[in-house]
């Protein structure tokens, strides 16, 4: 999808405006696993989320090809949203961003604080998304998809530092939404020539994705209720289907009652906070454990953008409702 050379000039664009991010090895994942853990901590970035490194590359590349580009128009469930605000607006575009009704309080408060401005459409992603591309024609702005090659370029800088540091990783467990993180990792692990093998995560009531790729056609699915707000996606994006349809090792299954558990175990276990789709991989891992014993697997926590009493619920053992 990308050579070395252009993930290497996106990770200097992106070094630019953010210190890459750690990958630790957590003494206490890997006793309770049994396998070596490491953890690319994508909720260490400006905005708390790996999203905001696309935008970074998606703004500079509309900058370019359209310098007198008033602004953007996208759809978002909060943390591509709160990329695209930070990085159009110190652009000095505007930046205008739909969310569906019931979307996460707090990323919709972190958006605004980004300079965007909000409007909630829809009951759910894809209808707000739908919306967008009417809004866009209307008001003269670009419209930003969920997946587009200068996102995926920006997204791919997470993978290229992880596995240009860890080559030696055989597994990666990452979330899927509407692929862009995927297949920045897919892309990544190409570009540098590895063999690592990429897992695909996704909720139990977000599978389209998975049954997309198994069967090798777009299948849309009902209206997902998960609380992983990054992965409550029902129609698949066909450019990133192909792309890790083909890619990916293999596809797992989480319920939001496991993705509850991971939190809980990333916080007691390294005391860093996970958004749901942020845990599904550790989900994922926990598990397919006796079958990662003695390897070295990682895994991708991709943000931590949870609200407060979705966390508190957690933290009580019980599972936040949608």
């Amino acid at each position: 999808m990308f050579t070395k050379d252009e993930l290497q000039d996106a990770h200097r664009l992106v070094r630019s405006y953010m210190p890459p991010t750690p990958q630790y090895a957590w003494p206490q994942l890997e006793a309770r696993l049994g396998c070596k853990v490491w953890v690319k901590h994508e909720n260490h970035t400006p905005t708390g989320s790996f999203k905001v490194r696309g935008a970074f590359t998606f703004i500079d590349w509309l900058k370019r090809t359209q310098p007198d580009c008033p602004g953007i128009v996208t759809a978002t469930r909060g943390n591509h949203g709160q990329g695209q605000a930070l990085a159009a607006r110190a652009a000095g575009m505007r930046a205008l961003v739909y969310v569906p009704h019931g979307n996460s309080v707090e990323k919709n408060a972190a958006m605004r604080a980004f300079g965007a401005e909000l409007v909630e459409f829809g009951a759910d992603f894809d209808e707000a998304r739908e919306e967008v591309f009417r809004v866009a024609k209307a008001e003269g702005l670009h419209f930003v998809p969920p997946f587009h090659p200068e996102l995926v370029r920006g997204v791919a800088t997470y993978a290229y530092e992880l596995l240009t540091a860890r080559p030696q990783i055989d597994t990666l467990y990452v979330p899927i939404g509407c692929g862009s993180g995927i297949c920045g990792c897919i892309a990544a692990r190409d570009a540098l020539g590895l063999s690592t093998k990429i897992v695909g995560v996704v909720s139990e009531t977000a599978q389209t994705a998975k049954l997309s790729a198994e069967a090798g056609r777009l299948i849309e699915t009902a209206p997902p209720r998960t609380f992983a707000d990054g992965m409550a996606v029902r129609v698949p994006v066909r450019a990133a289907l192909d792309i890790y349809g083909p890619g990916a090792e293999r596809f797992v299954t989480v319920s939001d009652t496991q993705i509850a558990e991971a939190i809980r175990v990333y916080f007691s276990d390294t005391h860093n906070l996970a958004e749901g789709a942020g845990a599904a991989p550790l989900a994922a891992l926990m598990q397919e454990a006796e079958a990662m014993k003695g390897r070295e697997v990682a895994l991708i926590l991709c943000g931590g953008n949870i609200d407060r009493e979705w966390f508190l619920t957690v933290l009580r053992g019980d599972v936040p409702e949608v």
